[in-house]
């Protein structure tokens, strides 16, 4: 029978990508994490993993094993929670911005899922401006997004810049006497951000294409529309930042977690948890 503590460490590795940030993830040493795996290919007689030291890959065996790891825990979860007291129940609204979904949000769903199995979760994306609107008429009960100007609620998950990109900077500034514009729609927190840096810069713009949605506007940037303004740490394949002292800088960008009030306070610390660890130890391309 498979070791399901091996079987963690396993799946931990594929999820973070390296046996240190398994490791961390799992609360073990890096030498722990690479003895399960170890122990777990010479149990089943196959290479499970590919490692150089550039670059760390699932074979073929362990693609084939993955599923059925994640099931086996997931299973595991599920028993514990029937036979445990203490164990989270009940419906939970999570909001989270259209940035966050694409990059970090699969590992804190995961995460979640299997720790928590009794939860149902509902989940709404969309842009920031809509889910604090949700959020302030209770149709949510927690927010993982960008924060408002001048809003002092919720706690800061992480902070990075915001930048510029296109398909062509160069061609895109000389080619365009008023800089052309992909964005979300109002009440889109980045749309509005951009908007007053360049106004007081006195630098025209237009409107060239809206979507609500973050895979159009990527879209609309990489067939060279226009500039579409991004997360710098969520920046899209396809996409070139503006060099710097090109265009007017802006200001970071602060992603919050804010409770809706009178929220199970259990349920909210440990989504919260959850988002944070993934948020500050989740390696993303720069």
């Amino acid at each position: 029978m498979l070791d399901l503590t091996q079987l963690r460490s396993f799946v931990a590795l594929e999820q973070m990508g390296s046996f240190s940030l398994a490791a961390k993830k799992l609360g073990l040493g890096q030498s722990t994490v690479s003895q399960h795996i170890q122990r777990l290919e010479a149990q089943l007689g196959r290479n499970l993993v590919q490692r150089d030291t550039h670059h760390l890959a699932l074979t073929s065996d362990g693609e084939a094993l993955l599923a059925h790891a994640r099931n086996m825990l997931s299973i595991n979860g599920e028993v514990q929670a029937l036979f445990a007291e203490s164990s989270l129940r009940g419906h939970f609204r999570l909001g989270v911005s259209e940035d966050f979904v694409t990059s970090r949000l699969p590992g804190v769903l995961e995460d979640f899922a299997r720790a928590h199995p009794s939860v149902d979760l509902e989940l709404t994306v969309a842009i920031s401006g809509v889910l604090y609107e949700m959020l302030d008429s209770g149709e949510i009960d927690l927010l993982l997004a960008k924060r408002k100007p001048g809003d002092a609620r919720g706690q800061v998950a992480f902070r990075e810049p915001r930048v510029w990109l296109a398909r062509d900077p160069d061609r895109i500034l000389a080619g365009h006497k008023a800089l052309p514009l992909i964005a979300f729609p109002p009440p889109s927190l980045t749309r509005s951000a951009v908007l007053q840096a360049l106004e007081r810069h006195q630098i025209p713009w237009r409107i060239v294409c809206t979507c609500g949605s973050l895979s159009g506007l990527i879209a609309a940037a990489r067939a060279g529309m226009g500039i579409l303004v991004q997360s710098k740490s969520m920046m899209p394949l396809g996409l070139q930042e503006f060099p710097a002292g090109r265009l007017p800088p802006l200001e970071d960008v602060e992603f919050v977690l804010v409770p809706r009030d009178g929220t199970d306070r259990n349920l909210i610390s440990a989504l919260s948890k959850e988002i944070l660890w993934n948020v500050r130890n989740f390696p993303v391309a720069t």
